[in-house]
């Protein structure tokens, strides 16, 4: 098996004498898209953190790729409302060097870089905005800002996106279509992607590992074991995974319960 790009080993976290992470582990490859799903407080955005070095773990090892680039997206979009940016204005912004915080993943993990026009131009028309290129920064749509933060992710070439709640503010009919898109560029980059997300109805046709984590790591695998092992039906009930089928994708094979795909007899009939 090829090394992974980033591996977690027995990640913990406590804070104010509460554990939030208790000995998770997660590994991903290139070109692979591994999701972590979970109720609220599960500590998700934690897990995240940690694995892109913005907060240290209480315990555990960390182990990145050498040399891996990294591009990131994040919850928020955190500009001043005082600034009156345009996306170009937004994607032009260096990086500076320095050590990154929580509140400042516009600097991270980019040494001081100036993306030109043609750079930012071919980032927007990867993810369908480029004629955003001149609109206000803040006067954008849910959907039109998250396309923007992935053009920004894409400027640093990245071996790895990792994106957490890439979907939030978006509509339903937006959801999908970021997510094919994140497919798409998955498959154009040869990147692996790590994703938070709590769309579970959506989401579970968009990746090809998931990791269900209520603070410990419950169960992990293809989406369709993990919606039908008894710890996700647990924290999301039983009609979790059924809900998920009228998003399956349509394909000339099925997966057993342990996810593999096995080919279909002239019987078979999909969704």
């Amino acid at each position: 098996m090829a090394e992974p790009l980033l591996k977690l080993s027995n990640i913990s976290w406590h804070i104010d004498g509460r554990s939030v992470l208790e000995g998770v582990d997660l590994s991903l490859q290139r070109g692979q898209i591994t999701t972590i799903i979970g109720p609220n407080g599960a500590g998700k955005t934690c897990l995240i953190r940690i694995a892109l070095g913005l907060m240290p773990a209480s315990s555990g090892q960390r182990w990145l790729a050498p040399n891996l680039r990294i591009g990131y997206v994040p919850q928020r979009f955190p500009l001043n409302p005082y600034l009156p940016l345009t996306v170009a204005d937004f994607l032009a912004l260096p990086g500076p060097s320095g050590q990154p915080s929580r509140f400042s993943w516009l600097r991270w993990p980019a040494p001081r870089q100036q993306y030109s026009q043609s750079e930012i131009l071919s980032a927007l028309r990867e993810v369908g905005a480029e004629h955003l290129l001149s609109h206000a920064a803040l006067t954008l749509s849910g959907g039109e800002q998250q396309r923007v933060l992935l053009a920004r992710a894409l400027l640093r070439k990245p071996d790895l996106l990792v994106l957490d709640e890439p979907v939030q503010g978006v509509d339903l009919a937006g959801q999908n279509e970021l997510y094919a898109l994140i497919r798409k560029l998955r498959d154009r980059h040869g990147c692996g992607v790590l994703m938070v997300s709590h769309d579970l109805h959506v989401v579970m046709a968009a990746t090809d590992q998931v990791v269900c984590l209520n603070r410990h790591v419950c169960c992990t695998g293809h989406p369709e074991a993990v919606s039908k092992h008894p710890e996700y039906q647990r924290l999301f009930g039983a009609s979790g995974g059924r809900d998920l089928a009228i998003y399956t994708h349509h394909h000339d094979h099925h997966h057993s319960l342990q996810g593999d795909a096995t080919d279909c007899d002239a019987g078979c009939k999909h969704d």
